[in-house]
């Protein structure tokens, strides 16, 4: 399997209701580092998974709604429950879609899995992973 990473980070912040978030049930601020990988078991006639540059671009895009946002008041994301883990999946729908438009240059057709990680700290971090 072939894999193409891509890095880039976001700062947010929100809260997150329930008992359960003990003391992230408050307002706070996050800072994630971001990383997403692009996986294809073959190569194109290009040689690449995807194109680099083109990958950075569409990860900056999918992070535009939620940089520097509140999100419990962001359009994108107001009335979400909004986890590391829903965060992962928020940012790979977008990244999906962006391969499956061509939006990673060539090669974006033949990519078979796509993994977003959210690094929370050096010690946590939670991903979501799929076929796009």
């Amino acid at each position: 399997m072939y894999a193409v990473e891509v890095r880039d980070h976001v700062m947010i912040a929100h809260s997150l209701p329930g008992e359960v978030f003990g003391p992230a049930q408050g307002k706070h601020g996050a800072t994630y580092v971001v990383d997403v990988a692009f996986f294809r078991s073959e190569l194109g006639p290009e040689r690449i998974v995807v194109d680099i540059g083109r990958a950075l671009d569409a990860l900056k895009a999918a992070l535009a709604p939620l940089a520097y946002a509140d999100l419990d008041e962001a359009p994108a994301t107001r009335g979400e429950l909004t986890t590391t883990e829903w965060l992962c999946r928020f940012i790979f729908d977008r990244l999906a879609a962006a391969a499956r438009e061509g939006a990673l240059g060539p090669g974006s057709e033949g990519v078979e899995r796509i993994r977003v990680t959210l690094n929370e700290s050096h010690v946590a971090r939670a991903w979501f992973e799929a076929a796009p």
